[in-house]
Parts: structure tokens; sequence; C-alpha cells
């Protein structure tokens, strides 16, 4: 899994937006706006996102904690029982982290810090063995077939480094991005997802990877050396967790990032929109979606060891929508809310409110479409297979509810007059026949 499409960024022509309606321009709604306006700051609205980030993060972070404590049972006792056990921790993680990724796009905090909890795609041959199809060498890469878990010791840019004891040290400093090659991806949700499953060989066929509970066995050990597989497993676990709690510091009252937001309310504000718009288009309908569906390509499944794609991708739409109505389900049931950007949009725009509101709506039930499906047996890798008309157009039909919506976050940033708004592209969506050169 190494081709990552390049990614476009633009600002938003602003000039070129869809005018918006001017019938609620009475001067009783002017008023009402007015009063509205009055009483819903900024300020408020960003200290409802932090809030939300702050519990989204903590429930990453507790579910983390849940895979870790998994994965140690699973590597002290391997079975059957204990696999699963992991494997389902590990899809539960999922749930509340994929919410987080509105977050990312716009404060750079996180955009810097994402890249070791869920960098994508990777390179398995660099963590673990592989099947022959995968080959034996890349000319990007290196480190392709470097098998940490096989081999105690490997040279990186000239120096050697010991890898006899894996930790987490070793993975986020030696490991992680080795030679510079983004795909050589030794942390995160990814690095663990692969070590649970395996590769999956199935392509656009039923099955997701196969990795048998004897490859973390020390007394009935498949694929030797099992106590370095579990080694690496447990690192890159507690590695996580580690990473979440830092994460969660940050969106604390005096966090870092909480405080950047509130420093300048009006850049938070542009941040906010532009986490929304680039994981609308840029990142979810475009790298992770419609280049997968060009393609035909298994490879480029966000989740494709597990076969968990449609989950992942369903919560970045939840996700997105939590942002903008200021609420979130916590994984306890409770729930954060306060005033929103919705709000705002509503004082000023509610026409554009209504629309974006409704097509944020429209593209989880989309998405919810696509988990259905996969939940019915057909996996979203089957879902963008060649000669799949009717996966091809169910997820098709989400990728255009991506754009449609991102339009109406274009018409909520005009109706704002906020500045400095940047939506990220791909080639996928911008300039599909550079796809396949």
């Amino acid at each position: 899994m190494t081709h990552r499409p390049q990614r476009l960024a633009h600002l938003l022509p602003l000039a070129l937006l869809l005018p918006l309606a001017s019938g609620f321009c009475s001067g009783a709604a002017l008023a009402q706006d007015a009063s509205a306006a009055s009483s819903l700051s900024e300020a408020a609205v960003l200290a409802t996102y932090s809030d939300i980030a702050l519990a989204t993060y903590e429930d990453s972070l507790a579910t983390a904690r849940a895979l870790d404590a998994a994965v140690e049972a699973l590597v002290a006792d391997a079975s059957d029982e204990t696999l699963e056990a992991a494997r389902t921790a590990w899809k539960a993680a999922r749930i509340p982290y994929q919410q987080t990724e509105a977050f990312r796009f716009g404060n750079p905090i996180v955009d810097d810090w994402e890249g070791r909890v869920n960098a994508w795609p990777l390179d398995e041959g660099l963590i673990d063995y592989v099947a022959p199809p995968y080959g034996t060498e890349s000319d990007s890469n290196a480190f392709y077939v470097a098998n940490i878990v096989a081999n105690p010791k490997i040279e990186i840019g000239g120096e050697s480094v010991d890898a006899t004891s894996i930790t987490p040290a070793l993975l986020r400093d030696k490991l992680q991005e080795a030679g510079g090659v983004e795909s050589n991806v030794a942390t995160g949700y990814h690095a663990i997802e692969f070590l649970l499953w395996g590769q999956d060989a199935n392509g656009t066929g039923p099955g997701a990877g196969d990795r048998k509970a004897t490859d973390f066995s020390t007394t009935a050990c498949t694929n030797d050396p099992c106590e370095r597989r579990g080694a690496f497993l447990t690192a890159a676990s507690d590695l996580l967790v580690a990473d979440l709690e830092e994460m969660v510091t940050n969106w604390t009252a005096d966090g870092a990032a909480r405080k950047a937001l509130l420093d300048d309310p009006a850049a938070g504000i542009s941040a906010v929109l532009t986490g929304m718009g680039s994981l609308s288009y840029g990142e979810l309908a475009g790298e992770r979606m419609k280049l997968g569906l060009l393609l035909h390509d298994p490879e480029e499944e966000h989740d494709c060891f597990s076969d968990n794609t449609h989950v992942s991708h369903l919560y970045d739409a939840v996700g997105i929508r939590n942002v903008y109505a200021g609420r979130y389900a916590r994984m306890d049931g409770s729930v954060v809310e306060g005033p929103s950007v919705s709000d705002l949009v509503a004082t000023k725009a509610p026409e554009v409110d209504t629309e974006l509101t409704a097509k944020l709506d429209a593209t989880v039930t989309a998405m919810q479409a696509i988990a259905a499906a996969a939940e019915g047996g057909e996996a979203y890798d089957q879902q963008i297979g060649e000669g799949n008309a009717a996966g091809n157009a169910r997820v098709q039909t989400a990728i255009d509810g991506l754009i449609a919506q991102t339009r109406s976050i274009e018409r909520a940033v005009a109706a704002l007059a906020i500045q400095n708004v940047t939506i990220e592209g791909s080639d996928s969506l911008d300039n599909a026949d550079a796809v396949f050169q």
C-alpha cells in the first residue's frame, strides 16, 4: 500500500460562490438576527468545539486503554478468543477516534500529531512477514521488506539500528517514516491493525486478513519469532495510549490546542470551517474514497486489513456533523453540546444553515447505506470492486454527498465573511487523469 495522491490546497473563491438568498431581510428578521448574534459569540462556539474535542479524545483514550489491555491479554495467552477480543477492542476504538478527524485540518497541533496515530497507507513489510505477491523490493522504499519482527538489526540511512529490544521509543524514533518514507508506518491504529489481522489477500473478494492466534503464541508459535511480534504489538499499543493522553491534555481548559483557538476567535472559526471542508472534500471524498473507486483497488481501502472501512468512513462523516451542530454523543451515552457554528450561520443566513444541516444528514445516511451493506456481507473493498455497479453507485452517492456538503460549507464561509479558509483538494476529484499516470 504505497500510493498517496498529491493533495491540492486552494483558497475558497468567495467571489464565485452561489449568491445567498435574500428573502429573510425584513426589518423584523434583521432585528431578530441582531438579538441572536448579540447573545452568541465566536468564543462561546469555540468553547463548545473544544469541549467536544476533549470529550472525543477522552473517549478515544478510554477505548485505546481497553485495546491495550486486550493486547496484553493476547500476548500473555494467545488463543482464538484473546485474538478476537483484541480485534473487537480495536474496532471499538475506531468509533470515537474517527470522530476526532474533523479537528485535524485547521489545527496545526492536531495535524502535526495525527501521523503518529493514524498514518496510512503503510508498507506492511517494514513490520512483519508478507505473502510472496507483495514483492521483495521497492524503488521508493529501501525498508519495504525490512521485517523488524524477524530482524533485530537493520540499516537506516547508513546507520545501524539495534532493534533487539522492540520498544515504543524504537517505533517512534527510528522506524516511523524510516528513511523519510511516509508509508513506513510503525505506530498507530493501522500498525496495530496489521499485526492483529495480517494482510488481506482477498482482493475485492470476500474476507479480511486472517492472522492466526498462534502467531503470538510462545508455546505453539507459527511464523517465528512470535515473542518479537508480540513485543511490537505491545509497544505500538502502549504508544497509542501515550499519544492519545498527550492529545487529551491539549484540549483541557489550559491546553495548547484550546488556547490557540480562543486566543484569536476569528481565526478559530476559520480553523473549524477549514477542518470541516478539508475532511469532507480532499481527504475523505478524494483520497480515501474516490481514488479507490477510480482504481477499483482494495489497497486504497482505509482500514484494509480488518475490512472495517465502512465504520471509519461513517464516523468521519458523523464527526463533521458533530462539529457543525455543536453536539457529540459520548460512548457512555452522555451528550456534550452548546453554541455551535450552525447557530452562527443561522443568525446570518438561515437558509444556508438549513441547507448545510440537510446535506450533512444526507451524507451520514449515504455512509450508513455503505455500512449496512458491509454488515450484510459486502465489505467496502467489494463495493468498490470493478464490475460491482450497485456497490460502486453506493460509494459514489456518499462521495457526491461529501462534495455537496463542501459546497454548502463554502456558502457558510461566505455568509459569515470568514477569511483564510483553505480546503484541501485531491487529484482524484480535481485532476482524475493524474491518478492513472
